[in-house]
């Protein structure tokens, strides 16, 4: 068993297993084998925080291996009454066998698990980390390119307050990934972020221009600009809408070269990108549920098996 709350609770050996067993799982996420791992078992799926893919990738994941799931949101619940996060966390260790947690505070999906005996997954914590989107992330480049290592990517948008990138750039670090951060320069990556990148031998190029890297790019990760991040509209309205990538800036692209998202989208991926081979984000959406199947196998002890029939 074990909680999930930033990539260094995973090696890099147990990063690969993962993705070996979300693949061996793909036929289960697509619903065309039913295997029931987790029957018996409960997720608390706990957002306190809006989400789409991450909420439903998680309950889908569950369900398609059998388990149940409650839900529970700041909306409708004690929450709203005031109830703190510890005393929610006591609720839910005493109804559920493991709970994902998105929050907007920094810091409390580590508060949360060290505040339970039952795992936690950290589907979110503010600006800080979210794991479980890396690893889906990770798996969806690992489809594509065969291999993790040595990848050239180039991430763009809101790198200071995107979590999905603070997350993917340390990982993809670990495998010799050489980074492009392209960013206006009040959503640069955080200086100590890339300092700390660095710091582990990363080769990593920060500029605030997106079309002469596009050529050597094996992955180009596009983030939307936060608005619900910034403390003051009239930053936001500085920044919003700088980059937008259409088909016609993919000309140059490498043949086997890939554009992600983590999506919601809003003008900065053009619908254009959608019928290119380039694009991967709705995949990528969906590869949340055998990434996160198999997440769910680890935090709760269950091996993947081998095959799947």
């Amino acid at each position: 068993m074990g909680d999930l709350i930033t990539m260094d609770d995973l090696t890099n050996e147990e990063i690969l297993q993962i993705l070996s067993e979300a693949n061996t799982l793909l036929p289960v996420a697509r619903g065309d084998v039913y295997l029931p791992l987790l029957q018996g078992k409960v997720l608390g799926n706990l957002f306190f925080e809006n989400s789409t893919r991450t909420r439903m990738s998680f309950e889908t994941a569950m369900k398609r291996l059998g388990g149940e799931v409650i839900n529970l949101s700041s909306v409708g619940s004690s929450v709203a009454k005031g109830e703190t996060l510890y005393d929610t966390m006591q609720m839910v260790d005493g109804y559920t066998d493991i709970a994902v947690i998105r929050h907007p505070n920094q810091g409390a999906a580590q508060y949360s698990a060290d505040a339970v005996s039952i795992p936690i997954l950290n589907a979110g914590d503010g600006a800080g980390n979210h794991p479980t989107q890396t690893m889906l992330d990770l798996f969806t480049i690992h489809e594509a390119h065969g291999s993790l290592e040595g990848l050239n990517v180039m991430m763009v948008g809101d790198l200071r307050y995107g979590r999905t990138t603070h997350s993917l750039s340390h990982a993809l670090v670990r495998f010799g990934a050489k980074l492009t951060l392209v960013s206006p320069e009040s959503l640069k990556m955080p200086a100590e972020i890339v300092s700390d990148l660095k710091n582990h031998g990363a080769d990593v190029n920060e500029t605030e221009e997106m079309a002469s890297s596009i050529s050597s790019a094996d992955v180009i990760y596009m983030t939307r600009i936060q608005k619900e991040r910034f403390p003051d509209e009239d930053e936001y309205n500085k920044v919003a809408g700088v980059y937008k990538l259409d088909a016609s800036d993919l000309s140059e692209a490498k043949t086997g070269m890939i554009v992600m998202h983590p999506l919601p989208r809003v003008n900065e991926l053009r619908a254009s990108v959608d019928s290119t081979k380039h694009a991967r984000y709705f995949e990528q959406a969906f590869n949340g549920v055998p990434t996160r199947m198999a997440l769910l196998c680890r935090g709760l002890g269950i091996k993947v098996p081998k095959k799947v029939k």
